[in-house]
């Protein structure tokens, strides 16, 4: 299958390579050069413009940072509707608001594109061996005749419900993860505070009822002081506003998701907002006085 590929960041540009390994031919576009040349070293061929590689491909992927992005990239000048046919499928797989999904399909639909809300779990880790989990949000049928090409990116693709459905998942995803992370970081300077190695500590509960995919993700990373962003502050705050705009929307508090947030919005503040989500623990560090690795 020809697939067009737009958003080539820290996400994207495994993915691509995953749809190449898989046998698809990708022509893929980003507004920077080199994460193009990246994929293009690796098979896939590079795209003009999003409304270009929309005049080429009737199955079109984005991967790109926010809602305002996606907006642009699909509905804007020389965006992917300028070139698309009718019958044209445009998988979303970017992180954004479910409302912001369900407006661009709508200007979709007066051009006889479809589309679906698509995000992901995962971070760079899993997009690397391609078993992200894919969250799935717009027509069954759609979902259905695609399911396949998502399972080359990912272990998993589940069907939520109707558009916006599977950024509304996306959202509660990046709640427990982050409120996961904190909780992590908060119980391993309480380790370490108090005289006993988290090595330790991580070894003794990681496979009790504490233990999580979170755990064992970025317990190590914290131990070791290694914060290379497999997912950034900066992008976990775009997501917790986004839930947090969605939860004030339809009622539904998010006390710990807003606590969480102004950790993180501290650590922007002080330098570290394109760290790893992980370096949650330099808040703790930064109350406590202690760092968790030695």
């Amino acid at each position: 299958m020809k697939i067009g590929f737009i958003g080539l960041g820290i996400m994207g540009k495994p993915m691509v390579k995953n749809l190449l390994k898989a046998g698809h031919e990708v022509i893929a576009y980003d507004i920077i050069k080199e994460n193009v040349d990246d994929v293009v070293a690796a098979g896939a061929k590079a795209g003009a413009s999003s409304k270009a590689i929309a005049e080429e491909c009737t199955t079109i992927i984005t991967m790109l940072p926010n809602s305002p992005h996606v907006k642009t990239v699909i509905c804007g000048e020389n965006g992917v509707l300028e070139g698309a046919k009718a019958g044209t499928a445009i998988i979303d797989m970017s992180s954004i608001a479910p409302l912001a999904s369900q407006e661009i399909e709508k200007e979709c639909a007066k051009k006889g594109v479809k589309m679906l809300d698509a995000p992901v779990s995962g971070g760079e880790p899993k997009a690397i061996d391609g078993s992200l989990s894919i969250m799935v949000g717009g027509d069954k049928a759609l979902f259905d005749s695609v399911k396949d090409l998502l399972l080359c990116m990912g272990a998993s693709a589940v069907h939520c419900g109707a558009i916006g459905a599977g950024n509304t998942t996306k959202l509660a995803n990046q709640v427990v993860v982050a409120l996961n992370i904190a909780a992590v970081a908060e119980a391993f300077t309480l380790a370490r505070k108090a005289g006993v190695d988290p090595n330790l500590v991580f070894d003794a509960i990681k496979g009790g009822l504490a233990g999580s995919t979170v755990m064992n993700a970025k317990a190590p990373m914290m131990i070791g002081g290694d914060f290379k962003p497999g997912f950034k502050i900066d992008l976990h705050i775009k997501d917790l506003s986004n839930a947090l705009d969605t939860g004030h929307g339809v009622g539904s508090p998010l006390p710990l998701t807003a606590a969480v947030m102004e950790m993180m919005q501290t650590l922007r503040a002080d330098g570290f907002g394109q760290d790893d989500h992980s370096s949650l623990a330099k808040y703790y560090a930064k109350l406590s006085g202690t760092t968790i690795q030695p």
